[in-house]
């Protein structure tokens, strides 16, 4: 039996193979809580958020539990900036 790779056959083979790849994972980490940070340059990009936003969901369904904690470092930037309040980053982190 031959598997024809065009069009939706192709797209139907790609996802048994995603699926057949990330079902040892899904099972490995059932019942774990995943904490994700969704980052403030992602959080300004509407293609991105929606990406982000089905991959918590297929998270949620394999039984993996998402925890989202929100970046915003560009949105924050830009408020102390219009409030003139200076602020630096040591180590990574802003210290305001």
């Amino acid at each position: 039996m031959t598997i024809q790779k065009t069009g939706l056959g192709q797209e139907k083979l790609l996802i048994a193979e995603t699926l057949s790849e990330a079902l040892p994972f899904m099972r490995r980490f059932k019942g774990s809580t995943f904490v994700i940070k969704f980052g403030g340059h992602a959080m300004g990009d509407d293609k991105l958020a929606h990406l982000f936003a089905q991959d918590v969901v297929l998270l949620k369904h394999v039984g993996i539990n998402p925890v989202v904690i929100h970046g915003g470092g560009p949105q924050i930037g830009d408020m102390l900036e219009r409030l003139r309040i200076k602020s630096s980053f040591v180590d990574g982190l802003r210290v305001t």
